[in-house]
């Protein structure tokens, strides 16, 4: 196991570290809270395991006792690459629990209860909505300074995207913002079909922080790399503080937070795609 937690580090970096790390997993009996956990609580456990169950599932273990979601389920991960990733999580806790960050945790815990009740039809039309509203989509009219920020850094995307998914999104000034066309909307719900329940938990998650259809695209297809991504996501905020400043602190805090929350969920996506070749280069000898 030590060896494949030194493969995913390689691989993701503060991903896993014990101040940058994932999710904020809810223990045996804690409060079904699958988004906005702030509780901690002491720990409780000294070793943290794997154990493989039924239908080759991957069960993590502290102590002895097999750890379960917050609706009571047996906490269960399709691969070894996840479970160990989920178990670093535990284990990096210190003498208190901080569950707020131990986001894969959390993740796991909404693929596996599924609060909401929705099936993969559902998680997509939510995911496309964003689509309608998002990030790199809507311009201002001025200042002209943000207008050529926002030109310069978002519309290389926003071509990348199209050209990759030979689709048209456009931008729009206009409070309503741009028309998007159902030919676009159609081909983004076929590639979201292609994603399995889990990888579609994460990849909603992390269009949820980003606010971003496009840019979440873009950092899951590797053409951003999670800090381009998180920058891209709050450039209208940055120009701001460049000419006004920032409360000290403060900003730094939301920005590493936001970079801890978007990469959890970017691997989160990538271990659990059924197609991905990630897991396959982490395990493997």
């Amino acid at each position: 196991m030590l060896r494949s937690l030194v493969r995913l580090q390689r691989h993701f970096g503060n991903v896993l570290s014990p101040g940058q790390m994932c999710p904020r997993s809810q223990q045996f009996r804690f409060a079904p809270n699958y988004s906005s956990a702030t509780a901690e609580r002491k720990r409780f456990y000294q070793d943290v395991s794997l154990s493989q169950g039924e239908g080759g599932l991957y069960e993590i273990n502290l102590d002895q006792r097999k750890l379960k979601t917050p609706g009571g389920k047996l906490f269960t991960v399709p691969n070894e690459a996840l479970a160990i990733a989920v178990a670093t999580e535990w284990d990096a806790q210190r003498d208190t629990l901080k569950f707020y960050t131990m986001h894969l945790s959390t993740l796991c815990n909404t693929a596996l209860d599924n609060p909401t009740q929705r099936n993969k039809e559902q998680m997509i039309s939510a995911a496309l909505k964003f689509l309608e509203t998002d990030t790199v989509c809507y311009r201002v009219d001025e200042p002209q300074g943000l207008v050529e920020l926002q030109k310069n850094e978002w519309d290389p995307v926003l071509h990348w995207m199209e050209n990759r998914y030979n689709v048209t999104i456009g931008s729009s000034s206009s409070i309503l913002g741009p028309e998007i066309p159902e030919a676009t909307k159609d081909t983004f719900q076929q590639h979201l079909h292609s994603y399995n329940f889990w990888s579609l938990t994460g990849l909603e998650y992390v269009i949820t922080q980003l606010k971003s259809v496009v840019l979440s695209m873009g950092m899951i297809d590797r053409h951003l790399t999670v800090e381009q991504a998180v920058l891209l996501s709050r450039l209208e905020e940055e120009y701001q503080i460049e000419h006004w400043g920032n409360v000290e602190w403060a900003h730094d805090y939301d920005m590493y937070e936001l970079r801890a929350r978007t990469a959890a969920g970017a691997l989160f996506v990538h271990l659990t795609s059924e197609s991905s070749t990630v897991k396959r280069k982490l395990m493997q000898n």
